[in-house]
């Protein structure tokens, strides 16, 4: 706050700015804190790209680290079709496939494929395709491609591959009630849940499974959906899905129940959807729909065996004990290739061996029940807090405060995922605290500058508007103490203002000084000078400060002559309106002086002090001896132009030594009443003593004044030194008795 003489008006400007400032910042915050919350229970697309971005950098920062677990991929890759030929391939070799992985001791085999169609290459399609009566019977004595699959599954730990279908899509084959046709799968889901937990799982419409010979004799069919977010990418693998009221796992979940060797599902839940689903002694927790969330290993090739190998007979015997083996393709012509958080295209069948992995391992990913409560928290407490502060505390220090809440959010989400690996949000409440700051930061600057001017309006009615407009420039010289400074002054005062006031009525009389004061504050502001202060009628202004002028001396010259024709002006007509209202007289002179802030810590006052400003003030008062309404000392006019003088003479001032040279601007006399400039010039220069004898030429001098003053008798520089000749003065030197 601005500390003035008008230090009284301080504290009640500042309570009032305070008080609005506390109503609208409580408004504000609330406000932001109320729509960044909506925003963050809507939770709209936007905001889920931005979290899952969040925690696909973490993955990418911190994958899992991969250690060696029982599971394979069986890989259909690019070499495997190069050798056997492209997709589809025979049943007949899928059945070779299943009975190699067998005997290298895996036990739990995994096919990731749909076989929901008979093999288009068994010999009785070939026979209905070909319609050669000397090859029908031969063809239809051979063994259906099917059949051999199907004997091969049989006894075996085999889970096939099944296929949701929702809304429009579903073009589904005859088996499309899912109660009918999983009657006889060998599982049995339990669920548990007051709320129907499972209302919450993915729902389907149909239901394409394998067929019906291949059905009967698996162990296990899983559904091979994936759960891709809107950007396709996978980051979660459904352990349950649901195709109207009947529940069916997946493939991952199905291998992980004849790993367990169990025949039952539990799936746990509450009104908030599934909280982890029970496969025999492994309690896996899911979101709410059921899903586990993925953490991506760097790329291991030790994962991969190609299919070329299994059936080329190249693995080392029992190289595939106790293993979980899942058969898929990373060919990119088989189309099987997901996006990952990673970055990269990984193999569709590569989601269910990451799923087995961690299940088995018990490495889990999640994001707590409790998260979008401590994140909804955290934003509405860190939107309300920064946005508080951006109206307590410097910008600085609101911004390092910024960066702290921005640092310790970022922190915050890393310590949750590599000590306990959570899945929380730090990017949405960063957003809010960012963009709330950005806005409280926006709108505290408009208000400030909206106080800044307010304050300056309000001010520059007390104190001198280029002050004040430097205090709030430069809030830093609000501090005791002065500098030296040549600055240029103006001193005015009203003659008889005294006795009018005793015999007119005050309250016309202050309200025609307040005109006149108004009048010449509106010159004064005009030239951009500083008002030093009021003293009753009298006023004392200043050039050069607090800003530096360079043409100070200038200004103030033509400011002074400005006021005094307005002063002029301003008499004449209140004397005609009956009103005696005393002429203005006006003392200008410039010196060096200290300016600055006087008084103690409580009360400032801006002012100049030192000997020019008395100076100026004892030439204002001397124009009452001499008859004149401005003196102007030496030093002003040498740095002027264009500003006709008469020279008044040498004056010593009253309780001064040195003689100051002073002047009286000629558009200060009435040009009726005054010598012609030539004449009094001449005149003039008789009284300046010679340099070499140091006398006048009184005589002469007295004889030119008397004949002037014989034809000017109302010229007062005039009648002052024919007064003074004849006084006896020998020269220019007039020495006061008096102010």
């Amino acid at each position: 706050m601005i500390k003035t003489s008008t230090t009284l008006l301080r504290q009640p400007l500042k309570d009032v700015w305070e008080s609005a400032a506390k109503v609208w910042t409580a408004l504000l915050v609330a406000v932001l804190a109320a729509v960044w919350l909506t925003v963050y229970l809507v939770d709209p697309i936007p905001l889920q790209n931005l979290r899952l971005a969040q925690f696909d950098q973490l993955q990418r920062w911190y994958p899992r680290a991969y250690s060696a677990m029982p599971v394979r991929i069986i890989d259909i890759d690019e070499a495997s079709l190069k050798t056997y030929g492209q997709w589809p391939w025979p049943r007949t070799r899928l059945a070779e496939l299943i009975e190699r992985l067998h005997a290298s001791g895996a036990v739990v085999i995994a096919l990731d494929i749909l076989l929901s169609e008979p093999d288009r290459t068994s010999p009785r399609a070939m026979a209905q395709l070909w319609q050669n009566p000397l090859a029908d019977a031969w063809l239809q004595d051979m063994p259906d491609h099917d059949e051999k699959l199907a004997s091969s599954v049989r006894d075996k730990l085999v889970v096939l591959g099944s296929h949701l279908l929702a809304g429009s899509t579903a073009s589904v084959p005859p088996n499309t009630d899912a109660s009918v046709a999983l009657a006889k799968t060998p599982y049995r889901v339990v669920v548990q849940g007051a709320s129907n937990p499972e209302l919450w799982l993915a729902n389907y419409e149909a239901l394409t499974l394998p067929l019906p010979s291949l059905l009967q004799e698996a162990s296990g069919v899983g559904a091979l959906n994936s759960a891709a977010d809107p950007d396709s990418v996978v980051r979660r693998v459904p352990l349950m899905l649901r195709v109207g009221a009947q529940v069916v796992p997946t493939l991952s979940a199905e291998v992980v129940r004849l790993v367990q060797a169990t025949t039952n599902y539990g799936v746990r839940g509450s009104a908030a959807g599934v909280q982890d689903i029970r496969i025999g002694k492994l309690v896996i927790p899911t979101n709410a729909q059921g899903e586990l969330w993925l953490h991506y290993t760097p790329n291991q090739a030790d994962r991969y065996v190609s299919v070329a190998r299994v059936l080329q007979g190249a693995l080392a015997a029992n190289s595939l004990q106790g293993h979980v083996v899942l058969v898929g393709s990373s060919a990119a012509g088989l189309s099987d290739l997901r996006a990952s958080p990673t970055g990269r295209l990984e193999p569709g069948v590569l989601t269910h061996a990451l799923a087995i992995e961690q299940i088995l391992s018990g490495h889990y990913l999640t994001r707590p029940a409790w998260a979008s409560g401590l994140e909804a928290v955290v934003l509405s407490l860190g939107v309300a807090l920064l946005s508080g502060l951006v109206f307590r505390l410097q910008v600085r220090w609101a911004v390092a405060v910024l960066l702290a809440s921005l640092a310790a959010l970022g922190a915050g989400a890393w310590w949750a995922f590599t000590q306990h690996h959570w899945l929380l949000d730090a990017t949405t409440p960063a957003l809010a605290i960012l963009t709330s700051f950005v806005i409280t930061s926006a709108l505290h600057q408009i208000w400030v500058e909206r106080q800044q001017r307010w304050l300056r309006t309000a001010f520059s009615r007390y104190v001198s508007p280029n002050r004040v407009a430097h205090l709030i420039a430069h809030p830093e010289k609000l501090h005791l103490g002065g500098q030296r400074q040549v600055c240029s002054f103006i001193f005015t005062d009203l003659a008889g203002f005294t006795p009018l006031l005793e015999l007119s009525d005050p309250a016309s009389v202050v309200a025609a000084l307040n005109d006149y004061l108004e009048g010449m504050l509106v010159i004064v502001f005009k030239h951009e000078g500083t008002l030093d202060r009021f003293v009753g009628d009298a006023m004392v202004v200043l050039f050069s400060a607090p800003e530096t002028q360079a043409d100070h001396r200038q200004r103030a010259l033509d400011c002074a002559l400005e006021m005094d024709a307005f002063a002029t002006r301003y008499a004449s007509a209140l004397q005609a309106r009956g009103m005696g209202w005393g002429l203005t007289r006006i003392g200008v002179h410039c010196g060096e002086v200290i300016v600055g802030n006087f008084g103690g810590k409580t009360l400032f006052d801006y002012r100049a002090l030192g000997d020019p400003i008395n100076t100026a003030a004892r030439l204002e008062s001397v124009n009452k001896h001499l008859g004149t309404r401005m003196c102007v000392s030496k030093a002003v006019l040498d740095e002027c132009h264009g500003v006709p003088t008469r020279c008044v003479g040498r004056i010593v001032l009253m309780g001064k030594t040195q003689a100051l040279q002073v002047y009286a601007p000629l558009a200060t006399f009435n040009s009726d009443d005054c010598a012609p400039a030539d004449d009094y010039d001449a005149a003039m220069a008789l009284l300046v003593p010679d340099p070499l004898s140091n006398e006048s030429d009184t005589a002469t001098a007295l004889v030119q004044f008397e004949s002037l003053a014989q034809r000017f008798p109302r010229d007062p520089l005039v009648v002052l030194h024919y007064r003074r000749l004849q006084a006896g003065a020998t020269n220019d030197l007039i020495v006061m008795a008096e102010k």
